[in-house]
């Protein structure tokens, strides 16, 4: 079941997803949150700083910071996130997902499931919608993000 603090980290993933495609990048946006205090949010910056492993998750657990224990958090994203991100999530015991999207991306859902994450499919239409547009309109970024 979604809060209305739920719903608010919905809808900032996907304001963060916006600020990474408005820069040039992937509209991939990320919150990790603590109860209702936002520890942490990103972006996907592979395009901007040219790094291949500053994806969403990834740039809102860097912006958090140090955490003495994962246990408690909640991690929202704008999009399902891939074996990297989800090898994090697994690895920090981040308890609790909540994904925007699992439409365009996804497959690691089980993979979390099996290893007692929480995975809520938010269903997200606005983020749907901006991942669908930036596949088709950038394709070759797209699939070089998921090394297809």
């Amino acid at each position: 079941m979604l809060t209305d603090f739920d719903r608010e980290m919905i809808e900032l993933a996907y304001l963060q997803a916006k600020i990474s495609a408005d820069a040039g990048g992937l509209p991939i946006g990320s919150v990790l949150a603590r109860g209702d205090a936002i520890l942490g949010v990103g972006h996907n910056q592979r395009v901007q700083k040219g790094d291949p492993i500053a994806h969403g998750e990834m740039d809102a657990l860097r912006n958090a910071g140090r955490q003495k224990t994962y246990k408690d958090t909640t991690l929202y994203t704008s999009l399902s996130p891939c074996m990297m991100c989800s090898g994090t999530i697994v690895q920090f015991k981040i308890p609790r997902l909540v994904i925007n999207d699992t439409e365009t991306f996804g497959g690691n859902e089980a993979f979390l499931r099996e290893r007692g994450v929480d995975v809520i499919d938010a269903a997200h239409k606005p983020s749907i919608e901006q991942m669908a547009a930036f596949i088709a309109e950038k394709p070759a970024l797209w699939n070089e993000d998921i090394m297809e």
